[in-house]
């Protein structure tokens, strides 16, 4: 195996390890999240309105963490400067 197909195994690796493990902890938040937003609304009906907004803006920031996750796999799988650097080097 050469230096440029190590480097692109490597990569898809740690882009599925990256998209694999970042996305169970947004997930968990989002239905912690959701859980105590239900459990908040059936204690007070009234504040419906404002619950689910700051719900709604707290799901957004949690799933950014998910979407920041998928863009550092697309650029490990297709913007790699690493492939450019050991052709180059390797003369391929």
């Amino acid at each position: 195996m050469n230096n440029v197909s190590l480097i692109g195994v490597t990569s898809i690796v740690a882009a599925t390890l990256c998209m694999a493990l970042g996305s169970i902890a947004p997930a968990i938040g989002e239905a912690r999240a959701i859980i105590q937003a239900l459990s908040s609304i059936a204690q007070q009906p009234d504040e419906s309105g404002s619950l689910s907004r700051t719900l709604f803006i707290g799901l957004a920031m949690i799933e950014s963490i998910a979407i920041y996750c998928f863009v550092i796999s697309i650029i490990l799988i297709f913007t790699n400067p690493f492939w450019t650097f050991v052709s180059s080097k390797s003369g391929g």
